[in-house]
């Protein structure tokens, strides 16, 4: 086989395609260039010494810049290598994820992380700038480890396995001391980014939401709702490790919200609890199974 002029003819029917159907040359593209990287590792003599051998790609790249033009330089040639060797282990090509997405997820070297990111491509139809974004703050990173998530009932397990750990907040301020009050302020001044931070589904509703105890008046730090769980969820914010005093105030708070606030259509309240500092003894006695938390980190 011509393994050159198989390429070839590949990239130039694709260069039609991609004239004709504009709808779908991100398909087009991705299959084109699986197939490119196929006979590249054939003509280099199979994986083994595809991964080595780059003197064969050095010399298609320079033939087919000349004759088909830009677009197809040795790192692009790479590349195409690179995306039949990724996907052999992803079996399909994700929906929502172009080229510009493989070339990005292709430098990640844990498959699991990779897994993560294209579903969360597919989800979220990220753009390639959004997808270097999450992968720069260490999204995956700071998911919860398996012995941190609550498995008490669905929707909390869920919350748990969103929740990121810690929780970026920029400090936009530059602020040197971080009080309660000013890591409220940092958070309201970025909510999207706060709410993306907790996970899929939560809505803003109030910043010191105030409720009465007896004579006296307390204040939520922030009253959120979940929309796909139907519940109103308190999250309260300390800027010291977890204390158990931290556990009956918030108890005490999401007790408020589902007797005078809540309706009977609503499910109950969770309640989230942000510190500087974890304590796992503390969370492994606390009886309320509806209580998460997590910590912060400032940027």
């Amino acid at each position: 086989m011509n393994y050159y002029d198989e390429i070839k003819n590949k990239l130039i029917e694709n260069e039609i395609t991609r004239n004709v159907k504009e709808y779908s040359i991100n398909r087009n593209d991705l299959e084109t260039y699986y197939s490119v990287g196929r006979l590249i590792v054939e003509a280099q003599g199979g994986e083994k010494r595809a991964k080595y051998g780059d003197k064969l790609i050095k010399e298609y790249a320079k033939r087919l810049s000349k004759e088909l033009g830009k677009g197809y330089s040795e790192r692009s040639l790479k590349n195409m290598r690179k995306l039949y060797l990724f996907q052999k282990v992803q079996t399909v090509f994700a929906k929502s994820l172009s080229w510009s997405h493989y070339i990005v997820l292709m430098s990640i070297d844990d498959l699991a992380k990779i897994n993560y990111y294209i579903n969360l491509v597919d989800k979220e139809k990220l753009s390639v700038r959004q997808l270097k974004e999450r992968i720069k703050s260490n999204e995956y990173e700071r998911l919860p480890k398996e012995d941190f998530i609550n498995n008490s009932n669905s929707s909390i397990h869920e919350i748990s396995k969103q929740l990121k750990y810690p929780i970026l907040i920029r400090n936009t301020g530059g602020y040197d001391k971080i009080t309660e009050k000013v890591l409220q302020k940092l958070i309201l001044e970025d909510i999207d980014r706060f709410l993306k931070e907790l996970g899929e589904g939560f809505c803003y509703i109030k910043n010191e939401y105030p409720i009465k105890l007896g004579n006296n008046y307390n204040y939520i730090d922030l009253l959120l709702f979940h929309y796909k769980y139907n519940c109103f969820v308190v999250v309260e914010l300390k800027v010291v490790e977890l204390k158990k005093e931290h556990i009956g105030q918030i108890s005490t708070y999401m007790n408020y919200i589902d007797k005078e606030v809540k309706s009977i259509y609503h499910d109950k309240t969770i309640g989230i609890i942000i510190v500087k500092k974890d304590n796992c003894m503390i969370m492994r006695y606390c009886s309320d199974e509806r209580i998460v938390r997590t910590t912060y980190k400032i940027m």
